[in-house]
């Protein structure tokens, strides 16, 4: 319960709304129920301690029912609140704390057994076992079965995870592409679908220990997500004999175990069933229902990953909202282009929003419903900056598992106005263009392999109809366009001139201009454009030469003087009113961060830093909160020194 309660800070991430808060901001957010809206944030955090201390009482079996539902309503309500923050592991602590209100989770060890002697080391009802076993089981099996997806099968949803330092040792004796099929994504598989049965038995379960164990420690370094890596490693002992604890705690000294639960054999408990061998030789109604509510629930959890077929609004490219389904790490997107154009429906006057104005989140980018709410909340908003009857529409360029960047949305459509219904399909959602994907992404694979280094590809599908604008940057030298498949017209603005590209065709795209990319086949068009970042490779360059300089200054090579702006590099401080050149401000960042990354130690200090300043900004706001809700609020100034100070790193 602790370990749920501690992810709450960054999951529903009450911090980001700080300073929106003190600057009297509007928000645009996306609840699950168009009713629910946040309590103002003092109170936020009043309900957050309330939450913690649910979760306290349930770790040490205080008050336990009363605890259950002091951490089951606020965290469901802060589930709810905000879909943007939803993930399958914040769902699951749901779950979790569903069940433990139900459970007879206080029966040995607890507090309350120190007062109810009847709960004290009493026997726990079986069905309190299976519930638990089979929740984390579903959470295994589901997620293997999710990654038997053809792009999981062929290593396309996390094709980079493989240059992580984390699999450097399996990098040694497999190239890169194979560490990824086989070790991340092959390994991936065959442990989520195997991992339950083999902590099931007891023949197999010190060896599933083992890879589970390491299995989660690396997804606590590789992926930024919170404390369910720790929470599924606590797991581990449901599966185990259920006197474990017992047997561990009589390994202790014997003057230690005064102050420990009993090891002794645990009382009966009138909620268990004894068949013929107790005083109760029948089963009680309330028996009966716990067994048919065990059975319905694991029934339902079983069903509900796959009942996307009745929410078909909330489908995209993938099905439902992303948090309830176990499809863990299945699908990765890479986001190229973003735009969001507002008309005025008085005037037709046309202007553009900054992606994410009055809205901290980027998951909208990807759903359909919350591109609906957000497009309703700038409805709302826009008209108090001189803007009425807006019309929203959005052009969000994506790429799904190293498909090609496309769109995923229509955008001609004003959102504002347009229909959606979490029963039937979403009318303006274009598809996914999957009959591209299997020669397409081999195909790509095989462009990007035959680029140098300084050379980047982008590579495009669109729909006939439609048309890319793009500008190139004058950083972008030699900027070229090729045509994979179908026929595209590229519109030169400033030029005014028009040039008609079919299958394998190309041109040059002059630097510093706009232009327009119209797809006028039948069926969709891709192409790529070809560049070169000349001010990266410049960079490089200059970053390479401080490299070897720094290199002469060491091993004392180097003659001639050192200019004061490069001082820095001998790790001084440069002279009084010559400013700190940006370029080795760069060098000597990268080389700490080189640095850093050798040393496993300063990694761990790292982490448990960054561990330390969220925990202790999360304290010290709700204690501010409980003192406004108290005493009042201090004057505005004095409140953001205060928040200023919890933020403080």
């Amino acid at each position: 319960g602790l370990l749920m309660a501690l992810d709450v800070p960054q999951e529903r991430g009450l911090g980001h709304l700080d300073q929106r808060y003190l600057d009297g901001l509007e928000v645009c957010r996306f609840p699950l129920l168009p009713f629910l809206q946040p309590l103002p944030l003092d109170w936020m955090y009043l309900l957050y301690t309330v939450m913690f201390l649910g979760a306290l009482g349930i770790m040490l079996g205080c008050c336990y029912r009363l605890s259950c539902v002091a951490f089951l309503c606020p965290y469901w309500y802060l589930l709810l609140l905000d879909k943007t923050s939803w993930n399958n592991h914040s769902y699951l602590y749901g779950l979790l704390g569903f069940q433990l209100a139900l459970l007879g989770a206080d029966r040995y060890g607890s507090l309350d057994g120190l007062v109810r002697p009847q709960k004290r080391n009493a026997h726990g009802p079986l069905w309190n076992y299976a519930l638990l076993r089979a929740q984390v089981f579903i959470v295994y099996f589901i997620a293997g079965l999710k990654k038997l997806d053809a792009d999981w099968v062929g290593g396309f949803s996390m094709g980079t995870l493989a240059r992580h330092w984390l699999f450097a040792p399996f990098r040694l004796v497999l190239s890169e592409e194979l560490t990824s099929r086989l070790v991340v994504h092959g390994g991936g598989l065959v442990l989520d679908l195997s991992a339950g049965f083999l902590l099931f038995f007891d023949a197999t379960r010190p060896l599933a220990l083992v890879f589970v164990t390491y299995f989660h420690c690396m997804n606590s370094q590789l992926f930024s997500i919170g404390m369910f890596s720790y929470t599924m490693l606590a797991t581990n002992g449901l599966f185990c004999r259920p006197e474990w604890p017992r047997g561990l705690l009589a390994r202790c000294p014997q003057w230690l175990q005064g102050w420990l639960p009993s090891t002794k054999p645990p009382q009966p408990s009138p909620d268990c069933h004894y068949g013929g061998r107790g005083s109760q030789g029948g089963l009680r109604p309330r028996q009966h229902l716990a067994a048919a509510f065990t059975i319905l629930y694991v029934l339902e959890q079983l069903f509900l990953p796959y009942s996307h077929f009745i929410t078909q609004g909330y489908n995209n490219w993938t099905n439902g909202l992303y948090g309830y389904s176990w499809d863990m790490m299945v699908h990765s997107r890479f986001h190229q282009h973003v735009k969001i154009t507002y008309r005025d429906g008085l005037t037709g006057e046309v202007g553009y929003l900054k992606p994410g104005a009055f809205t901290q989140s980027r998951r909208w980018r990807d759903h359909a419903d919350m591109l609906k709410q957000y497009s309703s909340c700038l409805s709302r908003l826009l008209p108090h900056y001189n803007i009425s009857q807006p019309q929203i529409y959005f052009d969000v360029w994506v790429s799904i598992n190293e498909r090609f960047q496309q769109r995923l949305v229509d955008p001609r459509v004003d959102l504002v106005r347009a229909p959606w219904s979490p029963w039937t399909p979403t009318p303006w959602l274009l598809p996914l263009l999957v009959d591209l994907s299997p020669p397409g992404r081999q195909r790509l694979q095989e462009l990007e392999a035959q680029l140098d280094r300084h050379t980047d590809a982008v590579f495009i599908a669109d729909f006939p109809g439609l048309h890319l604008e793009n500008f190139v940057s004058e950083d972008l030298g030699n900027t070229s366009l090729r045509v994979l498949r179908g026929e595209v017209l590229v519109e030169l603005v400033e030029q005014q001139r028009n040039h008609s590209l079919q299958e394998g065709e190309g041109m040059q795209l002059p630097a510093g201009q706009y232009h327009k990319v119209h797809t006028v086949s039948p069926e969709p068009s891709c192409y790529m454009y070809l560049y070169v970042n000349t001010t990266a490779l410049q960079l490089e360059r200059d970053l390479t030469r401080l490299r070897e300089l720094r290199e002469r200054l060491r091993n004392g090579t180097e003659q001639s003087p050192l200019p004061p702006e490069l001082r820095p590099l001998l790790g001084e401080p440069p002279p009084a009113g010559v400013p700190l050149d940006p370029v080795v401000s760069l060098f000597l960042r990268r080389e700490q961060r080189r640095e850093r990354e050798s040393s496993l130690a300063q990694r761990l200090r790292r982490f448990l830093r960054r561990k330390f300043f969220l925990f202790r900004r999360s304290a010290l706001m709700t204690l501010i909160a409980l003192r406004n809700l108290a005493l009042g609020r201090p004057a505005p100034e004095r409140l953001a020194q205060e928040v200023a100070f919890a933020s403080w790193r």
